[in-house]
């Protein structure tokens, strides 16, 4: 009877190691089963991640394309706009320059007249008004007289045709303007001329 027990019970270990061994096998194909899943997996995730930074490089330089194209247009623009701007200015210039004798004719005619002449006196006013009329009118395009007399020379917008002492008078100041030079939307289209006081000569003292 013993050694039937003995028989059986180490059949049953042997049954039970059995067993085991085919749960540790199952258990150990699982997790390299398991494994190989992850791998797969974190393998994916690689790709998926240099794919989302090669796109969001690519997102970068469009943007960074898009903002310089944006600036380049806004630069045409404002170029655009300050050529515009400068063609409307100026575009008048040339005319200007041309009507500028007519009004220094005027000038010349009404300073000839003998204002104590009362026959000549309704011409005179006829000429005046003319000359007045001119004017307004070229103020409407910001067209504007420079007449200088008793200022400060200034080379940048009077033209000296003669120099002369005169007592009493700072010297480079404007003493007669002999023609007034006018601007065009501040831009100078035609000096003033004009004589300018100078200063007197050094005395020789040691003569």
């Amino acid at each position: 009877m013993s050694n039937e027990s003995s028989e059986n019970k180490s059949a049953e270990e042997l049954a039970a190691e059995k067993i085991i061994a085919e749960a540790e096998q199952q258990v150990e194909e699982q997790h390299e089963h398991a494994h190989e899943a992850i791998s797969a997996e974190q393998e994916r995730i690689n790709e998926l991640e240099l794919a989302l930074a090669a796109a969001q490089t690519t997102v970068a330089d469009q943007k960074d394309s898009v903002i310089r194209a944006k600036a380049e247009v806004d630069n045409v623009r404002r170029r655009s706009a300050q050529d515009v701007e400068k063609a409307r200015k100026f575009a008048l210039e040339k005319f200007v320059c041309e009507l500028l004798p007519v009004v220094d004719n005027l000038e010349r005619a009404i300073a000839s007249f003998d204002k104590e002449n009362e026959e000549t006196k309704p011409m005179l006013e006829g000429v005046e008004l003319t000359l007045q009329s001119f004017l307004s009118s070229l103020e409407k395009f910001d067209v504007k007289s420079i007449d200088p007399q008793d200022q400060p020379f200034n080379p940048e917008l009077h033209q000296a045709m003669s120099m002369q002492e005169v007592e009493g008078v700072e010297p480079n100041t404007v003493i007669a303007v002999m023609q007034k030079g006018y601007e065009l939307n501040g831009r100078l289209v035609r000096p003033a001329m004009v004589m300018v006081s100078k200063a007197k000569p050094a005395v020789d003292t040691e003569a």
